[in-house]
């Protein structure tokens, strides 16, 4: 078990009027891990990400991130603390190059103001090279260097996914949050993704993600998280979620004359 939590939710609710979309949820995430977080279609886990990620507050409950309390945050603030996320339904700029889509996700690290990008002085020129090499190496680390100065809307979906990825990690985040990153990508697509998230693991990175798609949730996640009417039922390795009943239950119904 590694010591170091990077993440550390309690007692973390959220309500709508008189709905309740996630109660009294607790987890945490530790340093280098992958967790994933399951439930049947309206069992909050968009509404879990939204409050971590800042963009709901939570009615009740405690965020820690790296020993920060973090509810009130922005999501840019988040990411100038190193949490960043990718969105259930593809967030591309199609009209900019990939390299382009890439260097946006780095702007939280930018130290050039305004003043100084509009009059060119010389250190808005190295730090925009400086930029611009980070961006290829986020591309490099997700294998789509090679498609750099491509339009990002002229790409196959997977590739886009990718794009989406690499921004992300631009800045050097701590955790990134994935709200259903392998939807929509064929076999292929997603087993290429899987391979990328793993190589990017070894490299450091820390993933919790939303996932319908339980194949890919069995093998690559260190942990699962279950979810079922705002609830977290069971938590624990993929082996002992395949077995528990709380579980099967929640996905499959209970059947007659249990």
């Amino acid at each position: 078990m590694k010591e170091n939590v990077l993440l550390q939710v309690h007692q973390l609710s959220k309500s709508f009027g008189g709905v309740h979309a996630i109660q009294r949820v607790s987890f945490h995430v530790h340093d280098r891990e992958i967790v994933a977080v399951i439930g049947p279609n309206g069992a909050g886990k968009t509404t879990l990400f939204n409050v971590i990620t800042g963009i709901l507050r939570p009615t009740s409950g405690s965020i820690v991130f790296k020993g920060v309390s973090v509810v009130g945050k922005k999501p840019f603030q988040l990411a100038q603390l190193g949490m960043t996320r990718t969105f259930q339904n593809l967030q591309v700029f199609g009209n900019m190059t990939v390299i382009e889509n890439v260097m946006v996700g780095l702007h939280t690290r930018l130290k050039t103001g305004i003043f100084s990008a509009g009059f060119r002085l010389p250190r808005v020129s190295k730090e925009e090279k400086q930029t611009l090499e980070q961006a290829f190496a986020c591309l490099q680390q997700v294998g789509i260097e090679h498609l750099a100065f491509e339009k990002a809307d002229i790409l196959p979906y997977g590739m886009q996914r990718l794009v989406e990825l690499a921004r992300a990690a631009a800045s050097n985040p701590s955790l990134i949050l994935l709200d259903e990153p392998m939807a929509g990508l064929n076999p292929q697509e997603s087993n290429k993704l899987v391979e990328v998230l793993l190589e990017m693991r070894s490299n450091g990175m820390t993933f919790l993600f939303v996932e319908h798609d339980m194949e890919t949730v069995m093998s690559i996640a260190d942990r699962i998280i279950v979810l079922d009417y705002g609830k977290k039922i069971a938590e624990g390795s993929p082996e002992k979620i395949a077995q528990h009943p709380d579980v099967i239950k929640a996905y499959l119904g209970e059947e007659e004359g249990i």
